[in-house]
């Protein structure tokens, strides 16, 4: 008997790139649409697909918001997808197959093909770049950090090998804008948690990361978007740290500023 699947999409401000998505999901058993309080029409084009569309709950914390997305499903097998991401109608055939026959898996990795703008990036470990996507509710779990959030899951795991297609930036302002927000996401989680951050780590990590991205991944095959995918890696490590320093340097200043006169 084919278990049962639910397809949960977390959005914020997608009304231009929503409809897609969810016309790439709509033979699924039940479609839940978490929405971060957008300010557009991402909620009308959401409820053209499904009733299940959950408003109102700000996404402060990654794993935490997912964690609590998940348990809207009221199947035991979800598919987690983004509005920036379509279902293939192979990967569909995939996922139909093996939910068909009693899986032992408890979750499956699904494979993304990365875009930025129309451009395929195929190098720089853009791709097949496996995520778990498709998974039992009740084995898997986020860490419940700001950004990144690991996922853990039950052995044992398998492997889908369609794609699911990822538009990950528009185009380089969207990647600058992102590379904005996640940076400072990354230096909160540290900040928070008291994981200290130095410069000459945090200086390393830039180097290596464009070097493996860029040379060890093979990144220049890709010519110029190899580069920006390269330097991406790089940026995100020191603007992570400098970001970082900035939280801890305000610290120590407002700790020495006497409210009362203006003055440290």
């Amino acid at each position: 008997m084919k278990e049962k699947l639910s397809v949960v999409i977390m959005v914020k401000n997608e009304e231009e790139r929503l409809a897609n998505t969810l016309e790439s999901v709509k033979w699924a058993d039940e479609i839940i649409v978490v929405d971060d309080q957008s300010t557009d029409k991402t909620v009308e084009v959401a409820r053209r697909y499904t009733d299940k569309v959950f408003t109102g709950r700000a996404k402060k914390n990654e794993g935490e918001y997912r964690k609590w997305s998940y348990t809207l499903a009221k199947n035991p097998w979800v598919l987690s997808v983004d509005a920036d991401e379509i279902v293939t109608p192979e990967l569909k055939e995939d996922i139909v197959r093996v939910l068909s026959n009693s899986p032992v898996e408890n979750g499956f990795t699904v494979q993304r093909r990365n875009y930025i703008g129309n451009y395929w990036v195929k190098y720089g470990g853009w791709y097949p770049a496996p995520q778990l996507k498709l998974f039992r509710k009740d084995k898997f779990r986020h860490e419940e950090v700001e950004i990144h959030a690991r996922a853990f899951m039950d052995d044992p795991c398998g492997h889908l090998k369609s794609d699911l297609i990822h538009y990950s930036y528009r185009d380089i302002s969207d990647l600058v804008r992102k590379l904005n927000n996640q940076t400072t996401w990354e230096a909160q989680k540290h900040f928070r948690l008291g994981k200290k951050m130095t410069f000459g780590k945090y200086f390393w990590r830039t180097i290596d990361r464009f070097m493996r991205s860029y040379v060890g991944k093979k990144g220049r095959k890709d010519g110029f978007w190899g580069l920006v995918v390269a330097f991406n890696s790089g940026a995100y490590q020191i603007l992570s740290y400098f970001k970082y320093r900035e939280m801890v340097l305000n610290e120590k200043s407002e700790a020495k500023f006497d409210r009362r006169t203006g003055n440290a």
